[in-house]
């Protein structure tokens, strides 16, 4: 797919695209980022907050002013200052006490503004990002206000179990997705990574079809089929590669660099 028009911009899922399970990035990786965005805007979406996404933008050494899409879209920020864009909030009340009843043993956390977490109980090390502000709370403290996002994390359950979980919730007036491990994304309802692109390429004057975007995750399935080109890695779940255009090779074999030398 070579005669595939150049990009005008591209967007990039972090964990299991860029970086493997090891939090690593190649080098072949980062050159190809570097040379994409001398040309055009490179857009990290993520479900990372801010905290754990800013030294990924700092190690593929992206230019100030870049673009950065967090939290599964519910913030989109201006970096290197974090300076907040575009905000979606949501009470997580009703969601936290359907948790409680059928999920019991699972921790909770919620992102403060600061990038800091507020947790029911402590997460495996390195879940919320190795440097992490951490404060845990009793379940009535955990959102007093609105919040971008509920995580939702139990180590002694598998990703199928959590698939069931989320069925079981019945969540409405949300959004939410299943990680790669046992991990449950909640988001404000309507809000995926494609809402954090719509307003990053709005900044840029930008139309979708010139995006290209690449993930692995089944939180990346929205940002595909809005992309003009989605390509999931080599490494995603049957469903996350149902939906996108091609699939490229996985994270260990530098699907990313793949792509992005086809045209830059």
């Amino acid at each position: 797919m070579t005669d595939t028009p150049r990009p005008t911009a591209v967007a990039l899922d972090i964990d299991g695209t860029l970086l493997d399970h090891d939090d690593q990035l190649s080098p072949a990786v980062i050159d190809a980022v570097r040379r994409t965005a001398a040309e055009v805007p490179v857009i990290l979406a993520t479900g990372r907050g801010w905290q754990t996404t800013r030294p990924v933008v700092e190690r593929l050494g992206l230019a100030a002013g870049a673009l950065v899409v967090c939290s599964n879209g519910a913030r989109t920020l201006r970096f290197p200052a974090g300076e907040v864009v575009d905000e979606r909030t949501f009470d997580p009340t009703t969601v936290i006490a359907s948790v409680r009843q059928h999920a019991p043993n699972a921790r909770m956390a919620v992102e403060e503004y600061d990038g800091s977490y507020l947790v029911t109980a402590p997460f495996p090390d390195g879940d919320l990002g190795a440097d992490a502000q951490i404060r845990v709370v009793g379940p009535d403290e955990l959102a007093p206000e609105p919040v971008t996002r509920l995580i939702i994390r139990d180590p002694e359950q598998s990703e199928a179990d959590f698939v069931h979980l989320a069925e079981r919730l019945g969540l409405h007036g949300v959004s939410y997705f299943v990680g790669w491990t046992a991990w449950l994304d909640i988001a404000p309802e309507g809000v995926d990574k494609s809402t954090g692109l719509k307003v990053a390429l709005a900044q840029y004057d930008l139309d979708r079809s010139g995006l290209v975007a690449l993930g692995d995750g089944r939180n990346d399935i929205e940002m595909l089929t809005y992309a003009g080109l989605g390509i999931a890695m080599g490494s995603a779940p049957d469903e996350v590669k149902a939906a996108a255009d091609e699939v490229t090779k996985s994270v260990q074999d530098d699907g990313v660099a793949a792509v992005l030398n086809r045209w830059f």
